[in-house]
């Protein structure tokens, strides 16, 4: 096992690895990032079903990771639920980061419990306190994560890179396995391995967050259509896959 750390990383390892895993398959890119970073590495989950499917390849893998996951306090049932069913199959622990107690209080208090639907500022701010800075401890002495984005998820992900380094949590290499998976693709490995999967999606939930801020998409929409749907779709990230990312 060859592990690294960030200081490794430069712009030229990066291009060499991103050439390394062009044309690898998902299974692949995840061995290569858990052989290369070792147990430390940090698979980001939401219990989609994409992330359903990183944790099922890096199970696969038979190497040891660590399975991340955010508790923002307005998370589905369905949603948790699935983490249930993710932890009694692989055998994993789950771990769970929540907001700070005194962040939280404050911002509920000052600003009330849907400030979020007041201004994108004031969404960013809530997605700040539940979801940011609990990433932000999860990652820490953390060499890289892993998460299940896909280029096909929207039009702020278009361009996503297979493996970057992400100066919004330390400068941390991140790997995005999945990036030129497409639904297709997605739906036919959960089908062939049947994976977990959240309820939420027979009711037309095609992207799962919190529970205020996601709602069924309507046909022909966009499958992110449903988060933060009073918004321009180019604001549709929380902030923690948007950022000073480098190749």
């Amino acid at each position: 096992m060859s592990n690294t750390t960030q200081k490794d990383w430069t712009a030229d390892s990066l291009a060499e690895a991103a050439t390394t895993l062009a044309g690898t398959d998902g299974a692949q890119i995840v061995a290569w990032s858990l052989e290369r970073f070792g147990p430390r590495t940090a698979l980001a989950c939401s219990f989609s079903l994409e992330d359903v499917a990183l944790v099922h390849l890096a199970s696969q893998s038979g190497l040891p990771f660590r399975v991340i996951a955010l508790d923002t306090g307005r998370l589905h049932e369905e949603t948790l639920q699935v983490a249930q069913r993710l932890q009694e199959r692989y055998a994993i622990t789950v771990e769970w980061y929540v907001p700070q107690q005194d962040e939280l209080e404050a911002l509920v208090r000052e600003a009330g419990p849907f400030s979020f639907r007041s201004s994108l500022e004031a969404r960013k701010q809530c997605c700040e306190v539940r979801k940011i800075r609990p990433l932000r401890r999860a990652l820490a002495e953390t060499p890289a994560w892993l998460t299940g984005l896909r280029r096909d998820q929207g039009q702020t992900r278009t361009k996503l890179p297979i493996i970057q380094r992400d100066e919004s949590f330390g400068g941390i290499v991140k790997l995005n396995p999945l990036a030129d998976w497409t639904d297709e693709h997605l739906a036919a490995f959960a089908e062939e391995h049947k994976l977990p999967r959240n309820s939420l999606y027979e009711d037309g939930f095609t992207s799962i967050g919190c529970a205020p801020c996601t709602r069924p998409t309507r046909p022909g929409e966009h499958p992110r259509a449903g988060r933060w749907w009073w918004e321009d779709p180019s604001h549709s990230e929380c902030g923690l896959h948007q950022g000073r990312h480098h190749r």
